[in-house]
């Protein structure tokens, strides 16, 4: 199965029958609608990268640069991290405020919660 959106007007239409799917919900969708969403969802993601520019210019540097853009992306606080990793709000808020280096366990919930490659995390810590 392949999708391509060649104007705004299949972006747009795209767009709302990925939203149909996604409020059925994950668990109520079937197989073909499950890898419908994914090949739309890939197709919707070239389109905006390529012809709206949503694409980021600058891929992250350091470690508390990709920690924010993985926050800002699944739309997580300080405190929400804090709490999937199992670790105190206020050691995540040093951490992230540059006040405290960031120690394995930080490394490791990151790494688990927010899909940080591993060898980037090890590559800047």
């Amino acid at each position: 199965m392949k999708h391509e959106i060649l104007s705004r007007k299949a972006y747009h239409e795209t767009m709302l029958t990925i939203y149909k799917l996604m409020d059925k919900g994950e668990p109520n969708l079937s197989a073909a609608e499950l890898k419908k969403l994914a090949v739309m969802s890939a197709a919707t993601e070239k389109y905006e990268d390529e012809v709206l520019g949503l694409k980021p210019k600058k891929k992250p540097e350091t470690i508390l640069e990709a920690i924010e853009l993985k926050m800002f992306e699944n739309k997580l606080t300080q405190t929400k991290l804090a709490a999937e990793i199992g670790i105190g709000q206020s050691k995540v808020s040093e951490i992230l405020s540059g006040k405290r280096r960031p120690d394995l366990p930080f490394l490791r919930g990151v790494h688990k919660i927010l899909k940080i490659d591993a060898e980037f995390l090890l590559k800047h810590a």
